[in-house]
């Protein structure tokens, strides 16, 4: 068993919370600025949680592998592949559990040229790896 202190915990719901809204914001500007439709939740207030959980898994696994791999390149290649595959996992899952239980589409990649079905494009894929290589080397 891992020991954990109530510090390890706080920082991750920080995290959690912080990148909720943040993500909501990104979002939200994203929406604005291209005119999209949408809606980024049920939810109220100005927050994703998927945005939390997100960052959160980002910081685990960064966490992980900066323990097990030492070269630098080899770290950063393994990294942005890994969470790319990961967030797309979450991306897919978050989209049917959405459509199975509210009867709603939050979501549609079938236009994009590279998609695996409506919740997954490896495009988008992409743009979650540049994304979390840019939290964690740039932000974090």
């Amino acid at each position: 068993m891992v020991h954990t202190n109530n510090g390890d915990y706080m920082y991750f719901l920080n995290y959690f919370f912080v990148s909720s809204i943040l993500g909501f914001l990104f979002e939200s500007f994203f929406y604005i600025t291209f005119n999209w439709e949408g809606n980024s939740g049920y939810l109220f207030g100005p927050w994703t949680p998927v945005y939390g959980i997100g960052s959160v898994i980002i910081i685990f696994i960064y966490n992980f592998l900066n323990k097990k791999i030492k070269n630098k390149l080899v770290k950063f290649i393994t990294f942005f592949l890994s969470i790319s595959i990961i967030l797309s996992i979450i991306e897919f899952i978050g989209g049917t559990l959405i459509e199975n239980i509210f009867h709603e589409v939050f979501w549609d990649y079938s236009n994009h040229l590279l998609n695996i079905g409506k919740y997954v494009s490896i495009e988008m894929g992409l743009v979650w790896g540049i994304i979390s290589t840019l939290f964690i080397y740039l932000i974090k």
